[in-house]
């Protein structure tokens, strides 16, 4: 009875201590914070990007702590002074994320290529973009890659086009202000567009597109372990590889999670997208 007694006894008491040792792991767990390009409304990131980040929460053992930015010039902001410990993050902004604090891109898309898309009213007169000559095209933010600065470049160097650029924060914005007439033309990307709701998109028309680039990186800022940059860039990788993880990730869109490196980003230096960058 005393042997029994004593053997309940030790069992508790290393119960116990495992579970205050569970405890202290995961009290102590590393945690990073995580910044995502205000591409859609907040709470439509929120959807996205939670279940993802828990499962790399998962994957890793690590904690993490999602920062949003209400609009994207603030996001640049926070990057730029190196507030993000992992940021998603546009292209053009991660080779100036690059260049002011050493961020370096670990996971990008391997499915699909990045571009500008200009659209119109689906009943709008406009067929060439030397029509928007002298008009008022909506853009989300000035250094929105493929939604205005490539845009914006292309007109200008390209097509010879002036026009009135006005920056409304947000994608979806720059699509409703030509629906509602404030805007004769809207910047945008495929992704973003093909995400809008059915009674946006119909109507709606793609008018020009630019040329392809590498699409948004997930970058880590240099003060992370190499470590722990290797095992989230496996964390998406292995989510990826499942059924589930797949139809997370096109969400944001990724459609084929695939490594990246800072030269995956050097057709972008050739571009003199510098001179229409607002700082």
């Amino acid at each position: 009875m005393i042997k029994s007694c004593l053997q309940f006894f030790v069992s508790r008491v290393l119960a116990v201590a495992a579970t205050l040792g569970f405890a202290t792991t995961f009290a102590h767990a590393e945690t990073y914070t995580f910044g995502i390009v205000p591409q859609f409304e907040a709470r439509k990131l929120a959807r996205i990007w939670e279940p993802i980040i828990r499962e790399i929460e998962t994957r890793t053992g690590y904690d993490f702590e999602i920062v949003g930015a209400p609009r994207i010039p603030e996001f640049e902001t926070a990057f730029l002074d190196g507030e993000y410990d992992f940021a998603y993050m546009n292209p053009y902004h991660a080779i100036r994320a690059a260049e002011a604090q050493g961020y370096q891109p670990i996971i990008r898309d391997g499915g699909r290529q990045l571009y500008g898309i200009v659209v119109v009213r689906d009943d709008s007169p406009y067929r060439t973009v030397e029509e928007l000559e002298d008009q008022t095209i909506a853009f989300p933010a000035p250094n929105a890659l493929g939604a205005s600065l490539m845009i914006r470049a292309d007109l200008t160097n390209q097509h010879g086009v002036e026009f009135d650029p006005i920056y409304v924060s947000t994608h979806g914005s720059a699509y409703l202000n030509v629906i509602l007439g404030q805007a004769a033309a809207a910047g945008g990307v495929m992704g973003t567009f093909r995400s809008q709701p059915i009674d946006i998109s119909e109507q709606l028309r793609v008018l020009y597109e630019t040329s392809r680039v590498p699409p948004h990186p997930v970058t880590a800022h240099p003060r992370v372990s190499d470590e722990a940059r290797e095992k989230v860039a496996q964390a998406f990788l292995d989510l990826w590889r499942t059924g589930y993880g797949r139809e997370m990730l096109e969400q944001i869109p990724i459609r084929e999670a695939t490594t990246a490196t800072l030269a995956d980003y050097d057709v972008l230096r050739n571009m003199s997208l510098d001179e229409f960058s607002v700082e």
